[in-house]
């Protein structure tokens, strides 16, 4: 929608303004504080062309003005300018993965606390998606008579673990038999790209474990399928409990029953269609009921090519979107690189 330069400087004023105090803005104010060299009057004549076109609201009867989701949204898309992390910010970042890790969950922790910190708002990490990662080792160990583990373990670094039947005869020689056949057919793909052909070849050089086979290939897709619901990490939940927008219960209990909900959420960190940037999504944009009142800014972070994951930051509408976007930004390619090393066995 096409808006005049005064309209635009107006409307920016009103939105930092508002940001910043979380109290409407008036056109005193905006005379007073953003020197637009315009009188108050002719600022209000603006304010209530700004309010026609829906971009600012009022929400009370002789108070100033807020911008609405229509405002916000021109304000991300048109007016907004990222902030710079300042080099303590950048250090905070740097710093929080310098510790030697070697396990993903621990780095996505890390990633939770450290956006929450920087952005003062609640922090949502999505860990590695099951269909996403590639089988790097897989292995059968026999515990006891008709009794064996299996161990799979994941290029994200993740392990994974079921015991299962055996027969009584079987030998750990057998065993290490079908886990190297396994191991040559299945490293390096995923779920996702296992054809009927690959599945086909295996049956066919462990012919006599079929029974064993059957189990371990129905357990690995088993536990696969069970990881696909990822557990999201929550961070700074209270940070938005303290915004003036959630004094009210009501709003308060409904905010906190949606961040129980593992399958709202996980559908709130979903990048839209082939969206491979971050992603701001303002009040009623939001798909779940109960977010009227919050904005979300997500990104996805990566390895080479293969998506990984995601992480967002919740907040109110009224949320420093230039800020959170550079931490956004900034943390999922920081977060993409400690990964990559961790995959390559560099860190």
């Amino acid at each position: 929608m096409k808006m005049d330069e005064r309209k635009q400087r107006i409307l920016l004023a009103i939105v930092k303004d508002y940001i910043t105090t979380a109290e409407p803005v008036g056109s005193r104010t905006i005379s007073r504080k953003y020197k637009l060299s315009v009188s108050p009057a002719t600022i209000r004549n603006e304010m209530s062309d700004l309010e026609e076109m829906g971009f600012i609201e009022q929400p009370h009867t002789s108070a100033g003005r807020i911008p609405s989701d229509l405002g916000y949204r021109y304000y991300v898309d048109c007016l907004m300018e990222r902030e710079q992390l300042t080099p303590e910010e950048e250090d905070t970042i740097i710093q929080g993965y310098q510790n030697k890790v070697r396990d993903v969950g621990e780095v996505i922790n890390r990633t939770g606390r450290i956006l929450a910190k920087l952005t003062n708002y609640t922090a949502l990490v999505r860990p590695p998606w099951a269909a996403q990662s590639a089988y790097k080792h897989i292995q059968l160990i026999l515990m006891a008579p008709g009794q064996a583990i299996l161990i799979v373990v994941m290029d994200t670094g993740t392990v994974q673990h079921q015991m299962m039947p055996v027969p009584e005869n079987i030998t750990q020689q057998d065993l290490d038999q079908i886990s190297g056949v396994l191991n040559a057919k299945l490293q390096g793909r995923t779920m996702d790209n296992i054809r009927l052909t690959l599945i086909k070849e295996i049956y066919f050089e462990l012919s006599k474990h079929r029974h064993i086979l059957d189990l371990a290939l129905d357990l690995l897709q088993a536990r696969l399928t069970m990881a696909k619901e990822d557990k999201i990490y929550l961070d700074g939940v209270f940070n938005i409990l303290d915004q003036p927008e959630f004094h009210n219960v009501e709003k308060v209990k409904v905010l906190l029953s949606l961040l129980e909900q593992e399958d709202k959420l996980r559908d709130l960190l979903d990048p839209p269609g082939n969206n491979t940037g971050v992603t701001v999504r303002i009040g009623n944009e939001n798909p779940q009921q109960g977010m009227q009142n919050c904005s979300m800014v997500t990104a996805t972070y990566r390895v080479g090519d293969r998506i990984l994951g995601s992480i967002g930051v919740l907040g109110p509408t009224r949320m420093e979107y230039a800020k959170v976007v550079t931490v956004v930004d900034y943390m999922t390619k920081h977060l993409s690189r400690v990964l990559e090393k961790m995959l390559k066995g560099q860190v």
